[in-house]
């Protein structure tokens, strides 16, 4: 306000005092000492401790909070920097204003933290003092982590996931999304199982927790049971081993299904003949001849299970004769799709006869003449599925087509490596299964991977890494290949390994 009113304002100056120990011009306090002198009078630190013996369990990574309570905390993260603090006694007798790691070698097994504190001392001046408290790592091992030290194969609770399908792409994506969302990191064993994965858990609770995981990532049913293993009388303790039991809906992506009648009635008189488009927690089943979608849930479909009409294992490449739209563009789903009337015919009988179907697709955004296409050849094909019956008067069309084909083109990548790689459970496999079985996996595992070159939606749920061994220069040796789906470089993330020189340095340039 006086400056506003342009007064005259006099320079406020603040005086200096000698100090009255060692006589050096210092701003005045209320002890009339400088810091120094203060600091030899009175100690703040006095009584708060300097060294702290803290128990860590070398397998998990964990420290004990006693009593009993043991916490995950990796070095130099703020989380073991809050036990670090909380392990102090007496420390409310001063403020805590400051705390932070020094560095110290991780196999020296002591942590050292800085702390800076205040306290009011002579006459009401504050003073503030800096002190490292040493903490020292004794190794005992907590009780799960001793317990499967003792017996590997010792668990409390298993998870059996189970598909009772002809193929395992299910699973192939389902091991990505728990290696993305990290939902099997307490497993104590991965066990591979001809229809599905074991999983084993030291604890009732994670195994709980990764059911619900599970549940929602893809539609299930689980039931679960225990089997008593021991009794204490004296203590009344008892010790369970649980069992949960998975089933993985039987329905895939791209699957062909003839949908019950009361199934079709509660969606709105949906199909009967749909396509499956998409599974998560719940069904995307599509209707290719009207471009109506709806949703299954779980719930829904297991108080009605049924089967599906034709996996993708039996999709025959056909190739696209003339295509003509037949309606605009539509947006279902959040995929876009166009109703075309198609001229195809049968790669398989290219050469023998003149067979050519006219069909409808929802697949005219995608097909032009001369390009290959997949679909279900339900011309040729002997179907016994009792649903079909149940509709009366129902036509079947000669071929659906499912989605576009590019292994032509594909055959002159046949060999190289791709720019991108997945990373992979560490599963038990039984090495007793026969060559034939391997060579079905690597064929199954090889149609994931051009599944998720194809779809973009399939790519969003997952990690994909960055592939050393790829080369950036074969990519200009492929002709004609402008038109092979791919996955864009920005999607990839960088995989870091660290070899021993490179920790080496990295080492030398913290010290």
């Amino acid at each position: 306000m006086t400056e506003e009113s342009g007064m005259f304002m006099v320079p406020q100056t603040v005086g200096s005092v000698l100090c009255c120990r060692c006589g050096i011009p210092m701003a005045p306090n209320a002890a009339n000492m400088c810091v120094k002198c203060l600091r030899s009078e009175v100690d703040i630190t006095e009584g708060l401790q300097k060294h702290v013996i803290i128990i860590h369990c070398p397998e998990c990574d964990s420290y004990l909070q006693p009593p009993r309570t043991w916490l995950k905390a990796q070095l130099e993260s703020k989380e073991l920097l809050t036990f670090c603090v909380k392990r102090l006694k007496n420390l409310n007798k001063v403020r805590l204003v400051h705390a932070e790691f020094i560095w110290t070698e991780p196999h020296s097994k002591r942590i050292k933290v800085r702390l800076k504190v205040q306290k009011e001392v002579l006459n009401g001046a504050i003073l503030e003092q800096s002190y490292v408290v040493e903490y020292v790592q004794q190794e005992h091992m907590c009780e799960p982590c001793s317990r499967i030290q003792a017996n590997p194969d010792q668990w409390v609770a298993a998870v059996q996931l189970r598909q009772h399908v002809s193929h395992r792409r299910t699973f192939f994506y389902l091991e990505q999304l728990i290696l993305k969302h990290n939902a099997a990191a307490s497993s104590i064993k991965i066990k591979q199982m001809d229809q599905g994965i074991d999983f084993f858990f030291s604890n009732r609770s994670h195994g709980v927790k990764f059911v619900e995981f599970v549940g929602k990532v893809a539609p299930i049913r689980s039931r679960n049971d225990k089997q008593l293993v021991s009794h204490d009388t004296k203590s009344n303790n008892y010790n369970y081993k649980y069992t949960f039991s998975v089933e993985i809906c039987p329905i895939c992506r791209e699957d062909l299904i003839c949908l019950p009648p009361k199934v079709a009635a509660s969606l709105g008189n949906l199909g009967p003949l749909v396509i499956c488009t998409k599974v998560t927690n719940s069904i995307a089943l599509l209707d290719p001849f009207t471009l109506r979608i709806s949703f299954l849930d779980a719930d829904q479909y297991w108080r009605v299970p049924f089967k599906s009409l034709s996996t993708s294992r039996q999709l025959v490449e056909y190739i696209v004769l003339d295509v003509e739209i037949v309606s605009s563009e539509v947006n279902v789903g959040g995929s876009k799709y166009f109703l075309a009337d198609a001229q195809v015919a049968r790669v398989s009988d290219f050469g023998k006869n003149d067979t050519i179907f006219s069909i409808r697709t929802h697949l005219g955004h995608l097909l032009n003449p001369g390009d290959y296409a997949l679909g279900y050849d339900l011309y040729g094909a002997n179907s016994n599925d009792g649903e079909l019956e149940k509709h009366k008067g129902l036509i079947l069309p000669e071929a659906i087509l499912i989605k576009k084909s590019y292994e032509e083109k594909r055959q002159k990548k046949r060999g190289k490596p791709r720019a991108w790689k997945l990373k992979s459970l560490d599963m038990e496999v039984d090495d007793r299964k026969g060559r034939a079985e391997h060579e079905k996996m690597n064929t199954e595992y090889e149609h994931f991977l051009k599944d998720l070159e194809e779809n973009p939606e399939m790519r969003f749920n997952i990690s994909l890494y960055r592939n050393r061994d790829y080369q950036p220069s074969e990519m200009t040796s492929v002709a004609d290949g402008d038109d092979l789906p791919s996955v864009p470089l920005e999607e990839l993330l960088a995989d870091l390994e660290l070899s021993e020189e490179e920790e080496g340095e990295s080492h030398s340039m913290m010290e």
